[in-house]
C-alpha cells in the first residue's frame, strides 16, 4: 500500500506562529499525484496456462520397453523431453493422469485395468508440470488404494492434485494454487467408472459426474471461487472415445459449466483423438485434448495426434480474470519400435490437428495454431 504523506516540520510551526498573530496559513499546495496513489489503475497481470491430454502408460509396448533402466526400474524423462519447453515456460501447466499408479516394482497392468509405473509421475515433474487432474473412467482400477497411492507419489513429486481424494475433507478443500500472485483454481470429474461403484462409505473418493448435469462439478467451482479464486479451470473426462466431435451431453454441460461465472475454462479429456476448440459468449472450451502419452492399439483413429492448449489470461479494469489470448500447439506421439516420445507436430499432424481443432470456426474467434 502507499504510505501517508507527512508534512514537514518547518511548515507546521510556520502555521503555529501565523495563528498566533491572528493571520490564516495559506493552505498548502497538493502533492501531484503518485504512480502509487490508490487512485492509479493496477498493473496489468497476466498468467499462461497450458494443459495437456491423456496420459496412459500401456504396458507390452515400446515406452516401457525403451523406458526400462535394467534394474527393474523406469525412467520416463526422454518422454517428454522434446515438449518440456513448451511445459516449463507456462505459468501453469495441467496434465491429466488417467490412471493410477501401482507400488514401485508393480505388478503393473495395462487396458483395460491399470495400475501403471509410478516413475512417470517422475517424469512429468520434470518436464514442468504444476497439477494434474485425476478423474477418470480408470480412477478406481487399481480400489481405493490405488487412489491414495497415486496422490502420494504425486504429493512427492510436488505435482498439486484434484478430482480424486484420499479423505472426505480432501474431497471439501478446493484446490488453489498461487500462480506468479494469481489465484487459480482446478475443479475435475469425470463422467463414470467403467461400471466400477464408488466405494462404500467412499463417495467423495472420486468427483464424477452424470453428464450432461454438472452440478457437483459447479458447486466445487463455487467453493473455489468463494475461498479466493480468480481464476477457475474446469477438466471433464467424457464422453465418446475416438470422435472428433463433441458429444450432445459434452456440449451441453460445456455450455452449463460456461454459463457459471464460477467457471473460466473448460478442458476436456477421454476421447483420445484431437476435439475442436470453441468460444462460447467470451469464453473457452477445448473439447478434448487428445493422447498426450498412450499406445492405443486401436488403428484407423488418429489417437497419436494430440494438442497442448495454451490459454493467456490478463485482469481486467473490472478486476477479473479472462482469456486474452488463446493457443493450441499441435504435438504428435512418435511411436518408434523401440522408443515413444511426445513430439511437436510434423507439416502433416500440424494440418490434420489444426482442421478439427477449428471446425466450429475457433480461428475466426482468436485461436492461433502455433509450431510451440
Amino acid at each position: 500500500m502507499p504510505s501517508s504523506s507527512r508534512r514537514p516540520v518547518a511548515a507546521g510551526v510556520l502555521a503555529l506562529l501565523l495563528a498566533a498573530c491572528g493571520a490564516a496559513p495559506e493552505p498548502e499546495p497538493e502533492a501531484a499525484p503518485s504512480a502509487t496513489s490508490a487512485s492509479a489503475p493496477p498493473a496489468p497481470e497476466s498468467v499462461t496456462v497450458v494443459a495437456t491430454g491423456d496420459v496412459l502408460v500401456h504396458q507390452d509396448g515400446a515406452l516401457v520397453a525403451g523406458a526400462a533402466t535394467g534394474d527393474g526400474g523406469y525412467d520416463f524423462t526422454g518422454v517428454f523431453a522434446p515438449v518440456a519447453p513448451v511445459i516449463g515456460d507456462a505459468d501453469l501447466a495441467i496434465c491429466h493422469l488417467e490412471t493410477p499408479v501401482a507400488p514401485a516394482g508393480g505388478p503393473y497392468r495395462g487396458y483395460p485395468s491399470f495400475a501403471v509405473q509410478p516413475e512417470v509421475v517422475d517424469a512429468l515433474a520434470g518436464a514442468g508440470y504444476d497439477l494434474c487432474t485425476t478423474a477418470s473412467n480408470h480412477s478406481l482400477d487399481a480400489g481405493v488404494g490405488g487412489v491414495a497411492r497415486t496422490l502420494d507419489v504425486l504429493d512427492a513429486a510436488g505435482i498439486a492434485h484434484t478430482g480424486t481424494y484420499r479423505s472426505q475433507a480432501e474431497s471439501a478443500t478446493p484446490v488453489v494454487l498461487d500462480v506468479a500472485g494469481v489465484r487459480v483454481a482446478s475443479v475435475s470429474a469425470t463422467f463414470g467408472l467403467n461400471g466400477v461403484p464408488l466405494p462404500p462409505g467412499r463417495p467423495w473418493a472420486v468427483d464424477v459426474a452424470d453428464v450432461p448435469d454438472v452440478g457437483g462439478v459447479l458447486a466445487a467451482a463455487a467453493r473455489a471461487r468463494a475461498a479466493g479464486a480468480q481464476i477457475v479451470v474446469a477438466s471433464l473426462h467424457c464422453c465418446a472415445e475416438y470422435d472428433h466431435e463433441p458429444t450432445a451431453a459434452q456440449e451441453q454441460a460445456v455450455r452449463a459449466l460456461l454459463a457459471s461465472p464460477d467457471v473460466d475454462l473448460v478442458l476436456g479429456h477421454h476421447a483420445h483423438v484431437v476435439q475442436p476448440f470453441e468460444r462460447i459468449d467470451g469464453e473457452w472450451v477445448a473439447y478434448g485434448l487428445g493422447n498426450h502419452l498412450a499406445e492405443h492399439s486401436t488403428r484407423g483413429y488418429a489417437t497419436e495426434d494430440s494438442v497442448a492448449a495454451r490459454f493467456t489470461f490478463t485482469r481486467g479494469g473490472d478486476g477479473r480474470f479472462t482469456v486474452t489470448r488463446a493457443e493450441a500447439v499441435p504435438l504428435l506421439i512418435d511411436r518408434r519400435p523401440d522408443e515413444v516420445q511426445v513430439v511437436p507436430a510434423d507439416p502433416a499432424t500440424f494440418e490434420r490437428v489444426a482442421a478439427v481443432l477449428d471446425r466450429r470456426g475457433a480461428r475466426a474467434a482468436g485461436l492461433e495454431i502455433v509450431a510451440g
